[in-house]
């Protein structure tokens, strides 16, 4: 009789062990899934804000068409990838490199530098820039907690035999980290 309830209560112990790893991989992937989602916002109110500053540099700096069409293709990248991290990184670090060269060119027009629109829409994109830094940041911050858990022991068992993986971290290529060599 001790012995069947000595092996009832290891069988509750493992069954609310699994329960609970299990609890915390789906609460990992869900902190993860909503990380991505405040990326995926500010990416898109991003990608909103470009075509209004372009159109406002336009007029300013008409010369200016590679630098400009540089912006809008890698606009248009960044709509078109399919939205997961892996997708959108390597184009919303081209779109961050053509901005930060059309940001450069308000340098050599003094006229563009003193005007409200083009000064508001900069602020909002450098606002903006902030807010992706840090929901990337949260990202991360999340990715790591998630890979960390289906790694480590005794969830690595549950996980595996639900089919986790690990996800991805949402990183800046170099060319992303450099700062833009703009030529006058």
């Amino acid at each position: 009789m001790l012995i069947l309830i000595v092996l009832l209560v290891i069988a509750v112990v493992a069954i609310l062990a699994g329960v609970a790893m299990y609890n915390g991989l789906i609460r990992s992937k869900n902190q993860v899934e909503n990380a991505w989602s405040q990326i995926d916002v500010q990416l898109k109110r991003r990608l909103d804000l470009v075509p209004n500053l372009v159109e406002t540099v336009k007029g300013y700096a008409a010369h200016e068409q590679e630098t400009l069409q540089q912006v809008i293709e890698a606009r248009n990248a960044a709509i078109a990838a399919p939205d997961t991290p892996e997708a959108q990184a390597e184009p919303n670090n081209m779109l961050s490199g053509a901005l930060g060269k059309l940001f450069a060119l308000s340098e050599a027009y003094p006229d563009l530098k003193a005007n409200q629109n083009y000064l508001a829409l900069q602020e909002e994109l450098t606002a903006t820039e902030g807010r992706v830094a840090y929901a990337r940041q949260f990202f991360n911050d999340a990715v790591l907690g998630y890979n960390n858990k289906i790694e480590s022991v005794p969830t690595l068992f549950v996980a595996k035999m639900l089919g986790y993986e690990q996800r991805q971290y949402f990183e800046a290529d170099e060319a992303a980290r450099t700062v833009p060599n703009v030529e006058f």
